[in-house]
């Protein structure tokens, strides 16, 4: 039976650790906050008080924390407790350049390290639906294997060298279409909006016809439900996008919608929605009242 240590219990880590329980897999979980993975006791886990007591024994690491700083400030806490031979996947939005960093620690320790960044928002994280954008060894594959299975719908195995940071790179560029594409869908009303049409009817003109899709119902109905619940934050939005254009800037691509987006992240941030859904980049199109 693969344990699993899972560093983080937030908005993604939470759910993915039940999602590890009800597949049978004992878990150890560990959190900044300890209020956030005591909710998890009563799902079987067992709460860390320390990284380092989360890790001890564990066949897999997961991390699933806000940035790279954080993942390598918990890791480093961890060290006292790892072993050589345990895998760790790093399954963070970290961006491209704090892959290679995070990499080095783990070779430093003789850890097994496994580049694994996942494509979803809350939701498919509680229903265990996560795409898994993996570049691990091939000899760690059969411990991640049950861990990604419990935790997603599907796993591309993208390479067998995490350092290269495949997983992150293409994290980065699947990420930069959903946050472009939800502040399109909110311009789109708030255009409407300002030129005094009701927002609903732009819903009911792309429904149905060629450019509807799943993910423009769901942002569209938020946010002229005025539900902003977050699936994913206008805070950790707008970190992606940095992530996003540093790494354009260093390929040598020009990012202007990332950019454009980062910037109403920006402004709905300063709004006062960071900790609501991104879609309340919606806002950012008013000036704030």
């Amino acid at each position: 039976m693969t344990e699993v240590a899972v560093l983080g219990a937030g908005l993604m880590g939470a759910p993915m650790a039940r999602n590890l329980l009800k597949a049978g897999l004992p878990v150890r979980i560990w959190n900044r906050t300890r209020d956030k993975a005591e909710a998890l006791a009563a799902d079987g886990a067992v709460v860390a008080a320390t990284p380092a007591e989360a890790v001890e024994g564990a066949d897999v690491i997961v991390t699933m924390l806000s940035d790279g700083d954080a993942v390598h400030h918990a890791m480093t806490a961890a060290v006292p407790a790892l072993r050589p031979g345990q895998v760790w996947a790093q399954m963070s939005t970290v961006g491209v350049a704090a892959v290679e960093r995070l990499a080095a620690l783990a070779a430093e320790h003789g850890l097994i390290f496994a580049d694994a960044p996942v494509q979803g928002t809350r939701q498919p994280a509680e229903q265990g639906k996560l795409v898994i954008l993996a570049a691990a060894p091939e000899p760690a594959r059969p411990a991640l294997t049950p861990v990604f299975d419990a935790v997603g719908a599907r796993t591309l195995w993208l390479g067998d060298d995490g350092a290269l940071a495949t997983g992150s790179k293409l994290k980065m560029a699947a990420v930069s279409y959903g946050i472009s594409m939800t502040g399109i869908v909110a311009e789109a009303l708030a255009l409407a909006k300002g030129l005094g049409l009701d927002p609903g009817l732009v819903r009911e003109v792309v429904s149905g016809g060629p450019m509807d899709n799943v993910y423009f119902q769901a942002k569209s109905k938020a946010i002229l439900e005025g539900d902003f619940e977050p699936s994913f934050t206008v805070h950790n939005a707008e970190k992606d996008t940095r992530l996003i254009t540093q790494a354009g800037e260093a390929a040598g691509v020009r990012l202007d919608m990332v950019a454009a987006a980062g910037e109403r992240l920006r402004r709905a941030e300063a709004q006062g929605h960071g900790g609501q859904d991104m879609a309340a980049t919606y806002f950012a199109s008013f000036e704030e009242k």
